[in-house]
This record gives structure tokens, C-alpha cells and sequence, in this order.
């Protein structure tokens, strides 16, 4: 079990990719929380727009879905149809949903979740404010504008309260903090609508015309060039929600719908590979493939497929082709979502998926079902074609001589070593059986976005002490970025752990190369059990 407590020295792109996935989670970790929301703005529009479920009934789709001239509206039968009191009065209601949300709404949670990040609730309520001036003095949606007004306002209120730290007289603390908060939000507002709406707005429109670009040149697909291999290197929920959620819901308002949402979403590859793993795998690999091809395309935890393709970096090639595969069917039917599909299940994407396509209606459908059949078809041809060749070469040699050979080769050709893949070495050569220095009680996983991956594998340990018959532990699950050092031992997946070294650096880590599936969980408990048993040597 490789285990610290200490940071090693990292190399210059060790750093640069830990800068990378810092910056990347981050950026996704505005989006994230608040998916709730995009997915519950996808189902007001998929209801009540023209086009929508409950399009025909008039009298709904006019109100909630706030299209149309509001003057043509019969306000009379309208409201009446939808609530009336006992005494014949009917309960007044807002006109329209889907544009107030979109516009007001979901940028102003995506600017408090920003602004909470960096300075906590005063830094979020700042970052409202200020992101309000963005907003009104636009035309579209500010999600790019929120994505960084939010952020930088709750910056400016940290340096801000740093200028009269300790200075102020007992008494006046709430006056000065309300009203500097007050006034800087204020001054940030007027500068948003001025100057900052402007310049994001030039920002989202450039942004928009390359997608437009690349969708009318047929260019779309070699975007998963870039994101299979990103999901891999967990820079997934940055793409997604950081880059493609933005795009794609100003898409979606226009069009009804967006391709973006099913370039990363798609859980095509991830089921063609792990299928491929289910029939031409060999030892674990095999045993444990099943039960992972229901965790990803049924729960949509994608991660759960990225160990197979480190064990083989050639099976990367196949991702990348069953990407492409994918974002090639949607561009062809012009079917795409209304809304993100997070996590990535079958089931989110047909919930989400508009019926609306270039072929007329309802073959939305059938575009999104053959983008996610014909993805998986071809990452498992291409997967199991890789597997097939090396089979006869596994099976004499064991999973772990093939998985040693298969990181030395990878190490080779990226001309270092690499800790991430060093860490799926099923006999780690140069790791060590974890010591505690202090009892353990509190084990936190930690993944990019505290979801998912980490929530399975928190649970799993979780039953494993249950069933040894120890007390006093808590096992938790949470964001890298959330970890606040107080975890007596944090366990991540090889390519996080040195993140998070770095936000909890008195803890013991521990490095699996599978939240659902690792040995290293009975050492821990055999290490926290020994605790109880004999007392932790200092």
C-alpha cells in the first residue's frame, strides 16, 4: 500500500498537471453543485415550451413556458386552469419559468457557489450582487460571466477585509462588514453592467461561433481527441460542467437543444471498453468488469472505467474512437439534450434528450440511442481487438506481469517515471505497508467532485469495518478540494493523491487504483482494527 504523510518533490509536469486539475476542478466545481438546477430547468422546458410535453395545453405552456406574446394571453381561463382557491379566486402566478431561470437564476447560484469557494458566505453574497450588474446588461445567459465575476468579486472582498483586519473597534464590526460588503457589491454591479457584461458577451458569441464552426465543417468530433483523454487524466467534470455546460445551455435556449452535453456524457465508450474487458480480459480485470458495466452506464459513474484503460494506455485509442463515433451520429441527426446529464446515465441522458432533430421530430431519439449503441460498438471492437492481441501473452504471465509491463512500457514512452501508474501495480515495488503514527477515527475519500467514485468507495469500506466489528470510525466522502486537514487518512484514486497530499498534508494517504474494487481496503482495516486492538505506538 503506497502511504505518506509527508509531500514528495514533484516533477515540473507533475506540477503543471496537478495545476491543471486544480484549475479545472474548480471551474466545474461552480457547475456541479447546482446541476440540480440545470436538470430541473431542462424539465420546465421539455414540458411547457411550443414544442414541449404539455406544448398542446395552451394555457400551461403559455405560462410556465413564458413564450409568446404575454397581451394574447387569456389571463382569465389561463390562471383558472392551473390553481383556484375554494372561494373562486385563483392563486396568481409568475409568467414564464424558463426564461427567468435561465437568465436569473442559474447564473446567480453558479456566482454564490463561486464566491463561497473563495471567501465563504460573505464572498458568495458579494458575488451574487456583483454578477446581477452582468446579467442585466447582457442579451443571453451570463454562465461565462458568473464563472468568473463570482470568483474575483469574493477575491476583491478578501483583499478588501484584509485592509481593516483587526482595526476596527469592538461594536462597529457589523456596521463596516455590511456596509463595505454593501458598497463593493454595488460599485462590482455597476462595473458589470458597463464594462464586464460587454466583453463576456463578445466572449460567449466567440466562443459559440467556434462550435458553430467546427459543427458546420463536421470538425465536432475530433474534440474527443481531447476529452477522452482528459477524462481519464479526471479532468472529466472540468470539461463537462466547466466548458460544455456554459456552451451548451445557451445552446439549448436557442435550439431547444445542444450536442455539447453528449460529447463527455456519453456513456458509450466507457461500456464498449468495459464490455470488451467482461469477455477478453483476464483475472481481475474479467471478474470485476460486470459489475463496474452497471455502476457506469447505469449509475453513471464514469470513473470507474479509468483503471482498465491505464492498465492498457491502447485502449485509449478505442475511447477516443467510440467518442468520436458518438458526436459524428449526433451531428448527423442533429439531436443533443436539453440539459446536462450528470452523472452520466443511460437514464439521465433519454430524460434530457430533446425528441427534436434535423430529420423532424422524435428522431432525436433515435440519434442520441444509436450516438451512445454505435459509441460502445466501436470502442468495443477496437478494445477487444487490443485485448485479443495481448490475451495469449496475459494469460502466461498473470494480470500483474502484464499490468508491471504495461506501466514500464507507458513510463517508458513518456520518457520518466509516473506515480499515477506506478500506483496500479498490483505488488508495489516501492510501496510500504501504511503505519499510523496516531489512532485513526475519521477516513475521508476524496475524488475530484465528492460524488460518485468516492461515495461508492466510502461505502464499501464502510461495510468492510461494520463487518470486523469496529467502533468509533467515521467514513466519509468528499471533494479534494473540501478537505480541510483535520482526516486522520484520506484515501484517493493514484492520480489525486498527490493533490491531496498537498490540502491535507498531516494526513496518512492511501493510493487505490479502484474505489470499488481494491485490496488496500482490507489492509486498512486490518491497520485500524490492530488499533483497537493494541494501541497505536507513538
Amino acid at each position: 500500500m503506497t502511504t505518506t504523510a509527508t509531500s514528495p518533490a514533484l516533477s515540473g509536469g507533475k506540477k503543471a498537471q496537478i495545476a491543471v486539475q486544480r484549475f479545472g476542478t474548480f471551474l466545474s466545481g461552480m457547475i456541479m453543485p447546482n446541476i440540480a438546477a440545470f436538470i430541473a430547468w431542462g424539465f420546465i422546458t421539455a414540458l411547457f415550451i411550443a414544442t414541449g410535453w404539455l406544448g398542446f395545453w395552451h394555457p400551461v405552456a403559455d405560462i410556465l413556458g413564458g413564450f409568446g406574446d404575454a397581451s394574447q394571453i387569456n389571463w382569465a381561463h389561463a390562471m383558472t386552469a392551473l390553481s383556484q382557491t375554494k372561494d373562486g379566486n385563483v392563486i396568481p402566478v409568475f409568467v414564464g419559468l424558463v426564461g427567468p431561470m435561465i437568465t436569473y437564476l442559474l447564473p446567480l447560484l453558479i456566482a454564490n457557489t463561486g464566491g463561497r469557494m473563495v471567501y465563504g458566505e460573505r464572498g458568495g453574497v458579494v458575488a451574487a450582487i456583483a454578477t446581477v450588474g452582468v446579467i442585466v446588461g447582457t442579451t443571453i445567459p451570463m454562465f461565462l460571466g458568473a464563472m468568473v465575476m463570482g470568483p474575483l468579486a469574493a477575491l476583491l472582498t478578501k483583499w478588501m477585509d484584509r485592509i481593516w483586519e483587526g482595526k476596527i473597534k469592538a461594536g462597529f464590526e457589523m456596521l463596516v462588514n455590511n456596509f463595505s460588503a454593501g458598497i463593493l457589491g454595488m460599485l462590482l454591479a455597476i462595473v458589470g453592467f458597463f464594462g464586464f457584461g460587454p466583453i463576456m458577451t463578445a466572449v460567449s458569441n466567440a466562443l459559440g461561433a467556434v462550435v458553430d464552426f467546427l459543427v458546420s465543417a463536421g470538425l465536432l468530433p475530433l474534440l474527443s481527441i481531447l476529452v477522452e483523454p482528459a477524462k481519464v487524466l479526471f479532468l472529466n467534470n472540468a470539461v463537462n460542467h466547466g466548458v460544455f455546460t456554459p456552451i451548451g445551455t445557451q445552446q439549448a435556449l436557442e435550439t431547444g437543444r445542444s450536442i455539447l452535453f453528449l460529447v463527455e456524457a456519453n456513456p458509450g465508450p466507457g461500456l464498449g471498453i468495459l464490455v470488451a474487458f467482461a469477455f477478453f480480459g483476464v483475472g481481475a480485470a474479467r471478474a470485476s468488469a460486470p459489475g463496474a458495466i452497471v455502476i457506469q452506464f447505469l449509475g453513471g459513474i464514469h470513473e470507474i472505467y479509468f483503471p482498465y484503460v491505464l492498465m492498457k494506455p491502447i485502449i485509449i485509442v478505442a475511447a477516443i474512437a467510440g467518442g468520436m463515433t458518438g458526436v459524428a451520429t449526433n451531428a448527423v441527426f442533429g439531436s443533443g439534450l436539453r440539459a446536462p446529464a450528470s452523472p452520466g446515465s443511460i437514464f439521465a441522458v433519454l430524460l434530457q434528450t430533446s425528441g427534436d432533430s434535423n430529420f423532424g421530430p422524435g428522431w432525436g431519439y433515435v440519434g442520441v440511442i444509436l450516438s451512445v449503441i454505435l459509441a460502445a460498438t466501436v470502442s468495443f471492437l477496437l478494445s477487444s481487438l487490443f485485448l485479443l492481441r495481448t490475451r495469449k501473452r496475459d494469460l502466461e504471465l498473470g494480470e500483474s506481469g502484464d499490468l508491471s509491463a504495461a506501466i514500464s512500457a507507458t513510463e517508458a514512452n513518456k520518457g520518466k517515471s509516473s506515480s499515477t501508474l506506478a500506483g496500479l501495480r498490483t505488488s508495489s515495488e516501492a510501496g510500504t505497508t501504511a503505519v499510523a503514527t496516531k489512532p485513526i477515527s475519521t477516513i475521508v475519500f476524496a475524488c475530484d467532485a465528492g460524488m460518485g467514485s468516492s461515495a461508492m468507495g466510502a461505502s464499501v469500506l464502510r461495510n468492510k469495518i461494520k463487518k470486523a466489528g469496529i467502533e468509533g470510525v467515521t467514513v466519509t466522502n468528499q471533494a479534494i478540494a473540501n478537505l480541510d486537514g483535520s482526516a486522520d487518512l484520506v484515501v484517493t484514486q493514484n492520480q489525486l493523491t498527490d493533490r491531496a497530499r498537498s490540502a491535507s498534508p498531516n494526513s496518512l494517504h492511501v493510493s487505490v487504483d479502484n474505489f470499488m474494487n481494491s485490496p488496500r481496503y482490507d489492509e486498512v482495516v486490518d491497520l485500524v482494527a490492530s488499533q483497537h486492538q493494541d494501541g497505536v505506538q507513538g
